[in-house]
């Protein structure tokens, strides 16, 4: 119990490492992750190129390995070589503003619904529509803001899970 314990722990300590990179340099660090993805897809690319003419023809051709790994390493070369423009997309960050909203006017048909089924507690959804419709307005009207949101949110996640697993008695102890 007491290596799960400190393997908590130790999570929980990269998540706030992630979370305190995340605040300090959003596309910086976001850069390093998509540079680490383009490094894995090169790698699978080229594995891949290789494994093509390594296979008997009949099978290579039913892979298509060399299509594959052609894709891969092109993509891999792309991210390593654009990872700080493809991190400081707005796309990908507008998209998740969309997402939300979404779920957030979903909440609103739940609020109804419950209303409608006259439900106690029917507020409660109804407060939460309303904090996720706000977070999209938000993310959507300034994107930058996701990721202090998400740096903010893990590094209160990680210091909540470091306090709990402190706290926390195991009945074999």
């Amino acid at each position: 119990m007491k290596t799960s314990k400190a393997r908590s722990i130790l999570l929980s300590v990269c998540e706030l490492i992630v979370g305190i990179l995340l605040l300090i340099d959003p596309i910086g660090f976001t850069g390093t992750i998509i540079v680490f993805l383009g490094i894995a897809l090169s790698i699978l690319g080229i594995v891949n190129i290789v494994q093509y003419f390594r296979d008997p023809p009949a099978q290579a051709i039913l892979k298509q390995s060399l299509a594959h790994g052609c894709l891969e390493l092109a993509a891999g070369i792309f991210f390593v070589v654009k990872s700080t423009y493809i991190a400081s997309l707005s796309l990908l960050t507008v998209l998740y503003g969309v997402g939300i909203l979404i779920l957030g006017i979903t909440k609103v048909q739940w609020t109804v619904d419950q209303i409608r089924l006259k439900t106690d507690k029917w507020f409660l959804t109804a407060i939460s529509a309303a904090v996720t419709i706000l977070c999209a307005v938000i993310i959507l009207c300034n994107p930058a803001v996701m990721w202090t949101l998400i740096a903010v949110f893990l590094i209160l996640e990680a210091v909540m899970d470091i306090v709990a697993a402190i706290l926390t008695r195991n009945k074999a102890e």
